[in-house]
């Protein structure tokens, strides 16, 4: 109940994300409406004070005390490792020194993925571990703006030029014993958040679906993990004209082996897609060039 309350406490903060509930989930409610008309008199955040003296902020990684909800402190933050450029333009590795423009890893030359580009927020250090599996495993939904929004920052490039967001799905058995899509909750924010040129960017969740209940991927080897997922996504027939010729953002939370992105990314492209992009909260450590 109380993590339902946060969720529901993190929504109705900024005025951006009452217009995305107003206009994406329940056009010209009532309680909509309300919400709108109180935010922009000032009465929520007032509210929010109140709340904030009641249920003290706390760091969602060390459980000190915080400045904002759904967050983490200070010293927390210092420990996150942001991944900034330079970085491989594909895969996104970090650099150590920079290696001009357009510099390519050795990975990205002798294993090219069949995705165009990848950016991940973070390196899946400690307090990122945390953070994720706070999100996915404990009911902790407020967390997914505030992931959401490092995402937005690391692939700002990669969602301007995409037509389609799609997260990366779950087979209905473990969605069904999950109760959610981590993906898809951050590709609907991403998605609500962003506006371009183009009037703003679509996120479809039902255009690719996960037709196999593969194994968990822990304890695998690389090859492993590829044959595990092989075939294991599919653009629905009917869906294929929407993916047709379109550019597309793939999210996930994080990117391990890469086998499963790529794995979706076949299935896209082989639906008609024209390019796929990879965007990720965080990934794990690979020697930083």
């Amino acid at each position: 109940m109380f993590c339902h309350y946060m969720h529901c406490y993190q929504i109705i903060l900024p005025e951006e994300c009452i217009l995305s509930f107003h206009q994406e989930n329940q056009p010209g409610s009532r309680a909509a409406r309300n919400l709108l008309k109180f935010a922009r008199k000032g009465l929520i955040f007032p509210a929010v004070k109140i709340i904030n003296f009641l249920v003290p902020p706390r760091c969602v990684n060390c459980n000190q005390l915080s400045t904002m909800q759904s967050g983490i402190c200070a010293d927390c933050w210092k420990l996150v490792r942001f991944i900034e450029r330079p970085y491989c333009e594909i895969m996104g590795t970090p650099f150590s020194i920079d290696l001009g423009a357009g510099a390519i890893s050795t990975e990205a030359m002798a294993h090219p993925p069949p995705f165009a580009r990848l950016r991940s927020a973070v390196l899946y250090d400690d307090v990122a571990r945390h953070l994720v599996s706070r999100f996915k495993f404990s009911d902790r939904n407020d967390l997914a703006p505030f992931i959401a929004n490092t995402m937005i920052r690391a692939g700002r490039e990669l969602i301007d030029d995409a037509d389609m967001i799609i997260p990366l799905p779950l087979h209905r058995r473990r969605l069904f014993s999950r109760r959610f899509n981590q993906s898809a909750e951050l590709a609907r924010i991403i998605s609500a958040r962003c506006e371009t040129d183009k009037a703003g960017i679509p996120c479809n969740p039902m255009a690719l679906s996960r037709i196999r209940n593969t194994r968990q991927q822990i304890g695998l080897t690389l090859d492993g993990r590829s044959r595990n997922v092989s075939g294991a996504f599919m653009v629905p027939p009917k869906l294929r004209p929407e993916i047709s010729g379109k550019r597309i953002l793939l999210v996930d939370d994080v990117y391990t082996s890469g086998a499963s992105v790529k794995s979706a990314t076949k299935a896209l492209l082989r639906a008609g897609a024209q390019i796929v992009d990879v965007l990720t909260f965080a990934r794990v450590h690979t020697d930083i060039i």
